[in-house]
């Protein structure tokens, strides 16, 4: 569990306890890029759960059911609304992040309160996504 302070500072708690037990239902929203609604700001009211896996190959649909089995809303990152893709040699495009990126976009958008520089800051140009600003230059 992470807990940021109003200098963002970072205090990280473990538990063997599920995050089901230990929040209301209504307060908790899974991220998952494959929810249809999109993350427009974040609310401290709200416990974000990072839905994730430890694994090098991508499950499409997986963190969704998973969010639905539990009866949680869901959320994705604006990839989509600020970014583009961008031409690459391998045509890879993914908006499906590391657990890590995630988290540096989500920090960096609540001190910045800025999407593109939370972007920018952590969706790595081997994703195949650009900034909308940049792919015009």
């Amino acid at each position: 569990l992470l807990h940021c302070f109003t200098s963002c500072v970072f205090k990280m708690d473990t538990t063997p306890e599920s995050y089901l037990d230990l929040f209301p239902l209504d307060a908790i929203v899974y991220l998952t890029p494959d929810s249809e609604n999109v993350l427009e700001d974040i609310d401290p009211d709200k416990v974000y759960v990072l839905g994730g896996l430890v694994d090098e190959s991508i499950h499409k649909q997986l963190t969704l059911r998973r969010a639905r089995e539990q009866s949680l809303r869901t959320a994705r990152l604006p990839i989509r609304e600020y970014m583009v893709r961008a031409p690459n040699a391998r045509n890879y495009h993914s908006e499906t992040l590391a657990i890590n990126q995630v988290f540096d976009v989500l920090s960096t958008y609540y001190e910045t309160r800025s999407w593109p520089a939370a972007l920018r800051a952590g969706v790595s140009s081997g994703k195949g996504y650009v900034l909308r600003d940049t792919a015009e230059q």
